[in-house]
């Protein structure tokens, strides 16, 4: 009986079957081995992430567990990567001390260094205009020297450890971070603590490093990037805290003394040219903003969308760009969001979302406008306010 079924199937596979007298011959086994397999069911994470995306969609407060694959569409057919290794990031843990300081932590085990910092929820838009520059130049003095550490020591007990310590300030916020070896860590915090609470401004540093502030200051007048945006905070924000720089005024930076700085930390730290082408670029522009009212495809969605989730996958690759959006995010939101949230946030835009949004924000709205160089070329205020709409018919 088995030879009848060898030779039946090697028949069959060199003649067509064509009888029913030569499938009667066939066992119920051959003939299961010929019959196409069943459609498999979708892969369960599949529908959980689309219910998770559904969920965000509709604004509902619990989330479900994430697909660590999501959709990178690609000409012509989307793909799927797999997100697993972004998506199984340690949870980042947030405490509150007593006197309200907040602290976030998140372990990665296979890294051997480590990033500690204190963002503060301070810039210069807290300033004065009488104290503008006082944020800036307190993030230059603090490492000059504290009670019991002084500026050579600092850079010395830093550079044993193989340490990097920094700075930043921003309108909205100050940072002083130190990215050391994991075993090293109280040290560093032992560091930030001191410069934080106990540094000297000695008057003779002080002098000095008002030269260094003068210097820069000079040299950030040459990158045009800066400076046009510093026009802008000004022409957008007039008359407010943010429409002034952050490193403030030369006549700020002369008169800036110990007690400023002191008082600051008291308040604050606690708990390409082508001129002849702007008119058609004006044009681009506002053509291009004001059509995110109207015109808007999902396939622009889907591509600004992948391009926004690999620019955030971009900027977290060691522990200081993590720390980093530890700090912001909880400043801004009061929490580290996961960054399947995030993801699955971002997957439920569509382009009905983007034209409400534009709807609300750029259609018939006031706009800022800053230029700089020649721009003899550069159409009036009234020229811009007119394309933030188009007229409907």
């Amino acid at each position: 009986m088995a030879i009848r079924h060898l030779l039946a199937l090697a028949r069959r596979s060199h003649s067509r079957p064509q009888s029913s007298l030569l499938r009667s011959f066939s066992s119920p086994a051959v003939a299961t081995t010929t019959s196409p397999p069943p459609p498999s069911p979708p892969p369960p994470t599949a529908m959980i992430y689309d219910r998770l995306a559904e969920s965000v969609k509709h604004k509902l407060k619990q989330l479900e567990n994430p697909d660590p694959r999501f959709l990178q569409h690609n000409s012509p057919h989307p793909t799927l990567t797999d997100h697993t290794s972004i998506l199984a990031s340690p949870l980042t843990r947030v405490t509150t001390l007593p006197n309200g300081l907040r602290v976030a932590t998140e372990s990665n085990f296979s890294a051997k260094t480590a990033t500690v910092g204190v963002w503060i929820d301070a810039g210069s838009r807290f300033e004065t205009d009488q104290t503008n520059g006082t944020a800036h130049f307190l993030e230059h003095m603090i490492f000059k020297g504290t009670e019991k550490r002084t500026a050579r020591e600092l850079e010395e007990e830093i550079e044993n450890m193989g340490g990097h310590l920094n700075a930043y300030t921003s309108r909205e916020q100050t940072t002083y971070y130190a990215k050391v070896m994991d075993n090293d860590v109280p040290k560093a915090l032992d560091i930030l603590a001191d410069i934080l609470q106990n540094s000297k401004f000695d008057e003779n540093r002080i002098n000095r490093e008002r030269d260094v502030i003068l210097r820069e200051m000079e040299e950030v007048e040459g990158q045009t990037e800066e400076v046009i945006f510093d026009h802008l905070h000004a022409t957008a924000f007039q008359y407010t805290p943010l429409g002034r720089t952050i490193l403030g005024p030369a006549q700020n930076i002369k008169t800036i003394t110990k007690y400023n700085l002191q008082k600051y930390i008291s308040t604050h730290y606690t708990a390409p040219r082508m001129p002849d082408c702007l008119d058609d670029l004006a044009y681009a522009i506002m053509y291009e903003m004001s059509k995110l009212c109207y015109r808007v495809s999902e396939a622009d969605v889907t591509r600004a969308c992948n391009q926004l989730k690999s620019s955030l996958l971009l900027h977290i690759d060691g522990t200081s760009p993590v720390a980093e959006d530890i700090g912001r995010q909880l400043l801004t939101y009061g929490r580290r969001i996961p960054f399947a949230e995030l993801f699955a946030r971002i997957d439920a835009v569509d382009a009905s979302t983007v034209k409400r949004v534009a709807n609300r924000f750029i259609f018939d709205q006031d706009v800022a406008i800053a230029a700089m160089g020649p721009i003899q070329g550069l159409p009036d205020y009234n020229w811009f306010r007119r394309r933030t709409y188009w007229l409907r018919y």
